[in-house]
């Protein structure tokens, strides 16, 4: 195994691929370099002498400044960097496109068709409360119907979707919360719906239901506990009437172009924007090939990258859409009093990673080289296929449960620290280092720490590819086996 990466040519950085020395001597093509300092895996090396306010090249692209001057084999990171990024910016539209080096395939994998003609990877039956006074209840009622069916095939599985919310929200709050439900409900992932509400909440069952428009009145019933004698008996009731309409369910031959996937990254290291986030960016842009499509979100994780998407924009109304995605937020930060540019979490820290451009240009490579197609604002559901990008903090579960909500069947999440939590759709657990993988085999779904190894970068996504149709076939990922499963939606206002 090497012991060092430059990842690009204008780069004055190199980048530990594993722990190295004080001392050590690595030899480079013109010459030796001797570090200065014990560097830990992920982490950077100055290639050259350079002096205070000097920007540091990594990825062919600035991550920021030095705020004192370094030695050539001096360890690069927090105590001697500081991110270029200030204030709010203008942007221009400056197209730049390149050629999908993947071309239409045809791949097929086995879900399950929905009489609006979307297609599901799972078909689960959910209890989606409209306020979380009533999650206790559906637990309940849960356990009464699966005592009384014992097997639930042809679901999969069954779940109450718990949140927090649905009263005592005014605004934003209030709609992000009916919105994600009702999204929720209309998820192709579930063959079954059960909206149970309490009775004097102001996200009303009555009211929420209106807000749905269509739905499947077969597969979609509705509750509300203060309204009858015995909620729990009248729930198992709808829950048997919904299980008796599904057991015809079946897997059927579906075309790849079906796909909807999430690209999401979190607890990153020096080696995300190396191997893992490289990797989804080479499925996005195979799988947009297929006429698939792929989800980019995590807005405060492009700041300092956006520029290479924007120029990526299909047109001049998806750039201003991708403008507004980022200043939106951007002002989001500011009326919060907040610093737009944070530095990434003490985990990405110690990972190796140093500013919010450094983690910016790695997360962005998820999105792979694909144009633009469409640009999403939190809570709207998917209508373009391609590469599209959704509004959405960079919080795990918050994101990951947008992603959902917009029409993904799957998240496809990139790690370099490990994190065992699930979605309430499959969220695939993508390692970007080996001894993560080793250590955490019951979280990892999937290596992409090999790449350091001398695995061939399109061996690897082969094997990817199938991987993801076995679990779109049905195959269960690590959280779903653990049955570990959370929603979590956006709030940013006061609570009554």
């Amino acid at each position: 195994m090497k012991e060092f990466l430059q990842i690009n040519t204008n780069d004055n950085v190199l980048i530990a691929l594993k722990d190295l020395s004080k001392g050590s001597i690595l030899q480079l093509e013109d010459r030796e370099l001797e570090l200065s300092n014990d560097i830990p895996r992920g982490h950077k090396i100055a290639m050259n002498d350079m002096e205070t306010g000097a920007d540091i090249i990594k990825y062919g692209f600035p991550i920021g400044h030095l705020t004192t001057a370094v030695k050539k084999g001096d360890w690069v990171h927090t105590h001697n960097t500081k991110t270029n990024l200030e204030g709010v910016k203008d942007y221009h539209y400056v197209p730049q496109f390149l050629d999908n080096p993947y071309t239409k395939e045809e791949r097929t994998f086995k879900g399950y068709k929905r009489k609006n003609g979307y297609v599901g990877i799972r078909n689960e039956l959910w209890i989606v409360p409209t306020v979380g006074c009533v999650n206790g209840i559906a637990e309940q009622i849960i356990k009464i119907f699966q005592s009384e069916v014992g097997d639930i095939a042809p679901f999969d599985n069954i779940q109450v979707l718990n949140h927090n919310y649905g009263c005592s929200q005014l605004g934003d709050d209030h709609a992000n919360t009916r919105t994600i439900l009702g999204n929720a409900v209309k998820h192709p992932n579930a063959g079954g719906i059960l909206v149970l509400g309490l009775g004097c909440e102001n996200n009303s069952v009555n009211e929420f239901r209106d807000s749905l428009g269509h739905y499947d009145e077969e597969r979609v019933k509705f509750l509300t506990s203060q309204d009858v004698s015995n909620e729990m008996e009248e729930g198992v009731k709808l829950l048997h009437e919904i299980y008796q309409k599904a057991k015809g369910d079946h897997r059927e031959e579906v075309s790849i172009s079906e796909l909807k996937i999430g690209l999401k990254c979190g607890g990153s290291d020096g080696f995300s924007g190396i191997t893992a986030n490289p990797l989804l960016g080479r499925l996005s842009d195979y799988l947009t090939a297929q006429n698939g499509t792929t989800v980019l979100t995590e807005v405060p994780e492009m700041f300092g990258a956006e520029t290479l998407l924007m120029e990526r924009a299909q047109n001049e109304e998806v750039f201003h859409k991708t403008v507004n995605l980022i200043n939106d937020f951007k002002q989001y930060f500011i009326e919060h009093k907040q610093p737009i540019y944070e530095n990434p979490s003490p985990g990405n820290k110690d990972g190796g990673i140093t500013t919010l451009e450094d983690k910016s240009l790695g997360c962005t490579q998820k999105a792979g080289t694909s144009v633009v197609t469409d640009v999403l604002k939190y809570g709207e559901r998917l209508t373009t296929k391609g590469l599209n990008l959704l509004s959405s903090p960079g919080n795990d579960l918050v994101a990951s449960t947008a992603l959902g909500a917009a029409g993904c069947q799957m998240v496809l999440f990139t790690t370099g620290r490990g994190t065992p939590f699930g979605s309430f759709i499959p969220t695939m657990k993508i390692s970007t280092n080996t001894p993560l993988y080793e250590n955490k085999k019951h979280w990892i779904d999937f290596n992409a720490g090999s790449l350091i190894e001398g695995q061939p970068e399109e061996d690897l996504l082969e094997n990817f590819i199938e991987y993801i149709i076995k679990v779109a076939d049905g195959e269960l990922l690590n959280h779903e086996k653990n049955n570990f499963r959370e929603i979590a939606i956006f709030k940013s206002g006061v609570t009554l």
